[in-house]
């Protein structure tokens, strides 16, 4: 017999219309990797993803002035 929880995503997945199953697997797929991995203090799913790059200081400082426009008046 299934969970209550299963049995209610399996009723939201029923749900779901068919031209959207490719973008919900891709979802479900990363939630149950990540889900599923044992933990181990380290961030395995990002590992080395902003190696060799750059901040380009003046997007930066737009990003700062579009969020904080106080700070610039």
């Amino acid at each position: 017999m299934l969970s209550t929880y299963k049995e209610k995503i399996f009723k939201k997945i029923e749900r779901v219309p068919e031209e959207k199953m490719p973008k919900l697997y891709r979802i479900i797929h990363l939630l149950t990797t990540e889900l599923g991995s044992k933990k181990t203090g380290k961030r395995e799913s990002l590992k080395g993803i902003w190696r060799g790059s750059q901040i380009d200081d003046s997007i930066f400082l737009e990003a700062k002035k579009s969020f904080f426009p106080y700070e610039y008046k």
